[in-house]
């Protein structure tokens, strides 16, 4: 069974996307890594490194997007926490014979070039949960 390599990022919900920048720069000394825009998916995400950790600030385009519903719901905060695997349809495969709900069954296309795929929350402890592949 494999297992992640790593914690590869935490992303937060964001109301400002500029000013969360500027926040996290500003009190923990961040570097924006990424920055793009998906308008299909209604989202402005920015990759940004602390010390040696990942952090993603998501941005809503619009409130009828998940982040978009997410913030109107929850406010800003933690969204989601993705988890890096080598083998990602194979670790798909094994979180969906051990009973996890996924909301991605194969892989798509995320932000930054990534590999992606959703697991819902209810299966993860009320935890977006996330698996990425940088292959």
């Amino acid at each position: 069974m494999e297992t992640p390599s790593s914690v590869h990022h935490v992303g937060l919900a964001v109301e400002d996307l500029d000013g969360a920048l500027d926040t996290y720069e500003r009190l923990f000394g961040a570097r924006l890594e990424h920055r793009s825009r998906v308008e299909e998916q209604g989202v402005e995400a920015a990759s940004i490194r602390v010390g040696e950790s990942r952090l993603e600030l998501l941005g809503a385009l619009r409130e009828d997007t998940p982040v978009g519903r997410f913030l109107a719901k929850r406010g800003p905060g933690m969204h989601h926490v993705a988890y890096e695997v080598e083998n990602i349809a194979a670790v798909l495969a094994q979180l969906s014979e051990a009973g996890a709900e996924l909301i991605d069954e194969t892989p798509r296309r995320g932000m930054f070039g990534l590999e992606v795929a959703f697991v819902h929350p209810d299966s993860v402890h009320g935890v977006l949960s996330e698996v990425v592949s940088v292959g």
